[in-house]
């Protein structure tokens, strides 16, 4: 690919894995260049119980939804990412969790196609345009106050992520503890401070030159 360059990048349409969901259930899209703190202000905006704030009507980082149907709250809302930016979606849900009790969790992961078109480097050099198709992991994430479909494969049920870290602490708290310092072995070519034999006279010992002398070390 020394002779081409990247033009564009196209990224394939994917459908969303919940079915029958209402139509007013935000779809919080997490991409790299999207900051946490927007997308979870926007988040806590729609599913969060207090009184709706001041601020100005507008369009939310990651969302298709405008700040003008903010008023009202919604029981389902719906996280996905991309690439390198399921991380961040996953980050942006166990926020939401800890933020919002009792909110039950559906998790699907799937494959989404981008394609990649290359140029040549030099036009008139007889080299053809090419289409290059990736597959990139996808995550969607439902988040609902109402009980889901608890036979799904990613289900979760509100708290037990929570109940997990306990068992982990748990069992942390109970496993031995092993000492990481390591003993010291002589090699045996060093000088000690104590008594050693002669080499010369095998056998017998002698002191060291400070005690031989009669003085302090």
């Amino acid at each position: 690919m020394e002779n081409y360059r990247k033009e564009r990048t196209v990224d394939q349409p994917c459908p969303c894995p919940f079915p029958n969901l209402p139509s007013d259930t935000p779809e919080v899209r997490v991409k790299d260049g999207s900051k946490i703190r927007n997308l979870m202000r926007f988040a806590l905006s729609r599913i969060e119980e207090k009184p709706a704030s001041a601020e100005q009507p507008g369009t939310q980082e990651g969302s298709q939804v405008t700040a003008g149907s903010l008023e009202k709250l919604c029981r389902q809302i719906v996280f996905t990412g991309t690439g390198t930016s399921v991380s961040k979606a996953i980050t942006c849900v166990e926020i939401l969790k800890r933020r919002v009790h009792g909110l039950h969790q559906n998790t699907t992961l799937v494959h989404r196609t981008v394609q990649e078109v290359w140029e040549p480097l030099v036009p008139d050099a007889g080299l053809d345009s090419l289409t290059v198709s990736r597959n990139v992991p996808c995550i969607w994430v439902l988040l609902s106050r109402d009980s889901l479909d608890s036979n799904q494969p990613g289900y979760q049920a509100p708290g037990s992520f929570d109940a997990l870290w306990a068992q982990a602490l748990k069992e942390e708290a109970g496993a031995p503890r092993h000492s990481h310092k390591k003993k010291r072995v002589g090699t045996g070519t060093g000088r000690g401070k104590g008594m050693r034999k002669h080499p010369g006279r095998p056998g017998e010992t002698r002191k060291s030159v400070g005690h031989a002398r009669g003085g302090h070390e």
